[in-house]
């Protein structure tokens, strides 16, 4: 009797210091960005759920909050983890795919205070920059990643959240852009589009500021042909519609608008490589 109560007890402690479960954080998020399709339904969110989903998602990004019931009858589902590769603590909100509520997958590094925002609104559409924003976070501490929750020509375009700014990807960026955390925004092009570059920084219609600058000496000397579009003409790459970057320039936030060619998205090395560079350049030092 005595020994069943001490294998009850024993169980009972191991439990309750069972690890969170680690979890592949670049398959989670690929596996959401491939279920987007152009053809799924997308409504935005009326202003009483975008009102909703703020308040409950800003304390778990921020740290202040481990749960957001809030959240879960606006189609959310929460749970944390702790990613492989990094070993650091996360904690994620997503809107499941192809539902009309598509309203994004939220996540926050746990393991420090917020200090970056990286922002993906065209996952699936802008192939791979889902999985180049992974290889961002995790060079990251106190990431918080933002990504779109519906394919960009869903519902007309609606759902192109980069251009619309009733939807629940732009308020939590301002939001947490208010805050003082800058923003990077990962986009892709064709290399027709722009022959002979890599990558184009640039700051929206903001001013460049040391940020930019830093990050774009950082992207060429890691050997990548990088165009600035404060220096050059680039395509009409430079993101000057876009309404994150629209809002950082009137309030004077930190925004940097990175558009990647599909040669080195496609590529597991150059994602790593490019992320590297990024990280380096350390955007959130202002």
């Amino acid at each position: 009797m005595r020994i069943a109560v001490l294998a009850l007890l024993l169980a009972g402690c191991t439990a309750a210091v069972d690890p969170a479960p680690r979890v592949d954080l670049e398959h989670r998020v690929v596996e959401f960005a491939d279920g987007l399709s152009p053809g799924a339904p997308y409504r935005a969110p009326g202003s009483e759920e975008r009102d909703t989903a703020l308040a409950a998602l800003m304390p778990l990004l921020d740290g202040t909050a481990t749960e957001a019931d809030g959240l879960r009858p606006l189609g959310f589902t929460v749970d944390s983890g702790v990613d492989d590769a990094s070993g650091r603590p996360f904690v994620l909100a997503t809107t499941k795919p192809g539902a009309e509520q598509g309203w994004g997958m939220y996540i926050a590094d746990r393991s420090t205070t917020p200090r970056l925002v990286i922002e993906v609104p065209h996952p699936n559409a802008d192939l791979d920059t889902e999985a180049l924003g992974v290889e961002l976070y995790r060079r990251t501490p106190g990431a918080v990643v933002l990504i779109a929750g519906a394919h960009r020509r869903a519902a007309g375009e609606q759902a192109d959240v980069a251009h619309h700014t009733d939807a629940l990807f732009h308020a939590v960026a301002t939001d947490l852009a208010g805050r003082g955390l800058p923003q990077v925004q990962l986009h892709g092009f064709d290399e027709q589009s722009l022959p002979g570059s890599d990558v184009v920084v640039s700051t929206g219609q903001g001013r460049p500021g040391p940020a930019a600058r830093r990050v774009a000496d950082r992207v060429e000397a890691a050997g990548l042909a990088t165009c600035r579009s404060w220096d050059d003409e680039c395509g009409k790459l430079e993101g000057t519609r876009n309404v994150q970057g629209k809002a950082a320039a009137e309030h004077g936030f930190v925004f940097l608008h990175i558009e990647v060619t599909g040669r080195l998205r496609e590529s597991v090395a150059s994602r790593a490589e490019l992320a590297q560079a990024l990280a380096e350049a350390d955007v959130s030092a202002g």
